[in-house]
């Protein structure tokens, strides 16, 4: 199964988080954030969304920073994915 987003959704696969700090200390498993950062998988069309001519700015493969209480959770194949408005993704990561 593959998910295909539509208008101006993506689907992104969340990055894992780091175990460590910049300093050294490893952090048990509840003490890490879940990160921001995500992989694109997939890309809407874009298209009209409420009245207005939406371009897709972001692209397959791009990792980018979205929005920390952006997004539904959706679990296909065992996998984790998080589905967004483009409009919730802040930067993309070059």
């Amino acid at each position: 199964m593959k998910l295909v987003p539509l208008a101006d959704r993506v689907v992104l696969k969340q990055l894992e988080a780091e175990e460590t700090t910049k300093s050294g200390i490893v952090l048990p498993g509840k003490e890490k954030e879940k990160p921001q950062q995500a992989e694109v998988v997939a890309v809407g069309p874009g298209g009209m969304v409420d009245g207005k001519e939406i371009a897709m700015a972001v692209k397959k493969g791009e990792k980018v920073i979205y929005s920390k209480y952006a997004g539904t959770e959706v679990k296909l194949d065992e996998e984790t994915f998080i589905i967004v408005k483009q409009s919730d993704i802040l930067a993309i990561v070059k």
